[in-house]
């Protein structure tokens, strides 16, 4: 596997074609220059050591081994070999709901808001697991596959908002078969599916999908965000609320039925996320009794630097650059390498 470990440097590299038409304009200027001071086969004979081959050998020596050591500062590495690593721990695939009743402001800043914070210190407490993304409203989709790479499952995380799903309402069950589906195939890590919602169902039937995910040895835990007694949902960008279509003021609630009887039928468990960290806290002691197992990772190990070839390459160039001279070397042009006899003077 190839890479640049400081691929940044390589937009020097735009130097390269504005030096090229750089001197191709001078060139040109130069040519116009000579024609002014007068017959240019005569300037020739008057100048019968000058080089214009020599003069384009010389820049196209030197433009090749800028070019190296731009490569050479991007650090190219190569890995020699893909080496498995075991590590122990578990799956967790989080469910985020992120309809517009999400946005209610029961608690600080809002329950998506609050619902980020809680898995980003969840994310901060992994070490050996993996972590996947899915993100539902009225439909469901993967947000970030799972995987170990931590920072980007922050980055995603970050970057969330209602707007990444059109079709609005609330398919708990869909975003249950989904977690289970992105799992992908058979492992013998332990499996959880962390689905954080305010429990307003109104889509499918997502007990008997917890249900299904349960059966398959995989454990639903379920977060309610929010406050029984709910709140107006705001309009972004606005001080006014969402209405129905009767003009009355929207009050979303915290469906704690629902979202008990959803972590009783995946065998998990209920909590609810308030302004405290009591919510995070259950959340990892439930993690922390999963049994972990080996997970496999497959990663390029050994990377080999390759910079030294291309330095060397470019300080060869420029040697042979330092020794070919703008114009004729006359010593050099005496030298007849094919033994011609010279003809006699008449």
């Amino acid at each position: 596997m190839f890479r640049f470990a400081h691929i940044e440097w390589l937009w020097l590299l735009l130097l390269i074609p504005i030096l090229t038409v750089a001197y191709i304009l001078y060139t040109r200027h130069k040519r116009k220059q000579a024609v002014l001071f007068g017959d240019p086969e005569l300037l020739q004979q008057l100048m019968p050591n000058a080089s214009r081959i020599r003069t384009s050998v010389k820049f196209g020596l030197e433009l090749t081994a800028l070019t190296l050591l731009i490569f050479a500062l991007a650090q190219p590495q190569y890995g020699q070999k893909e080496q498995t690593i075991k590590r122990e721990g578990i799956e967790v695939m989080v469910a985020l709901d992120i309809s517009n009743s999400m946005m209610a402001e029961d608690v600080v800043p809002n329950r998506l808001g609050r619902a980020k914070q809680l898995l980003s210190r969840l994310i901060d407490q992994m070490t050996d697991d993996k972590v996947g993304l899915i993100v539902f409203a009225g439909d469901a989709f993967v947000q970030l596959p799972i995987t170990a790479d931590y920072v980007s499952a922050k980055m995603f995380l970050q970057n969330i908002s209602p707007d990444l799903i059109q079709t609005q309402g609330t398919a708990i069950g869909a975003a249950l078969r989904t977690s289970v589906q992105a799992f992908g195939g058979q492992s013998e890590a332990s499996r959880v599916i962390i689905l954080i919602t305010d429990g307003e169902n109104h889509e499918d039937d997502a007990k008997a999908a917890a249900q299904a995910a349960k059966e398959q040895g995989i454990e639903v835990v379920v977060v309610g965000i929010g406050k029984p007694e709910g709140s107006p949902i705001p309009i972004p960008g606005t001080n006014d609320f969402r209405k129905d279509r009767s003009g009355t003021v929207v009050v979303s609630r915290l469906n704690e039925d629902m979202c008990q009887e959803i972590a009783q039928a995946g065998g998990g468990i209920y909590v609810r996320c308030d302004n405290t960290n009591t919510a995070g806290r259950a959340i990892t002691t439930e993690i922390n009794k999963l049994a972990t197992s080996e997970i496999e990772s497959k990663v390029f190990t050994d990377y080999n630097e390759q910079y030294q070839s291309f330095v060397a390459l470019a300080l060869l160039l420029l040697i042979i650059d330092f020794f070919v001279f703008n114009r004729k070397n006359k010593r050099l042009s005496r030298i007849n390498l094919f033994n011609t006899p010279q003809q006699p003077k008449q």
